[in-house]
């Protein structure tokens, strides 16, 4: 198996409220988005986002909705641009579950919630570099 993440796609409750959420948070719509399927270019691979129980109907799957045992994340060049970031969300119509603070593992962190609750981490770690088109290079 090639070792890649081609596209995420969210299941949402309501499409039009998520993507206003996504767009105000500075995400741009483009490619074969419709009234069904909006999808963002996400540096090398693409975030979707599609109703939740046309997503688990097209994996086969029962949705007992809560907490699916994923988080997606952001690396960000400072503890400061954590905060933004937070404040961002919640200014968008997010929920900030955990403000930004210094972590275990010696950065900074905190999370946020989109509006279907998906969760998200934004944290700035000093063991990672940050690429000038955004990318992240783990250490050698």
């Amino acid at each position: 198996m090639d070792r890649r993440i081609s596209l995420i796609t969210l299941g949402v409750a309501d499409l039009a409220r998520s993507r206003r959420f996504y767009e105000k948070m500075g995400w741009k719509a483009s490619g074969p988005t419709s009234e069904d399927v909006v999808f963002f270019q996400a540096g090398g691979m693409i975030l979707a986002l599609w109703g939740r129980d046309s997503l688990a109907a097209d994996a086969g799957l029962s949705d007992k909705g809560g907490f699916g045992g994923i988080a997606l994340a952001q690396n960000v060049a400072s503890p400061a641009a954590v905060d933004a970031v937070l404040a961002e969300a919640e200014e968008a119509g997010g929920r900030v579950l955990k403000p930004g603070h210094e972590a275990f593992w010696g950065g900074y962190t905190g999370h946020f919630a989109d509006p279907d609750g998906h969760p998200w981490e934004i944290a700035w770690n000093p063991g990672f570099t940050i690429l000038a088109d955004g990318s992240v290079k783990l250490p050698d």
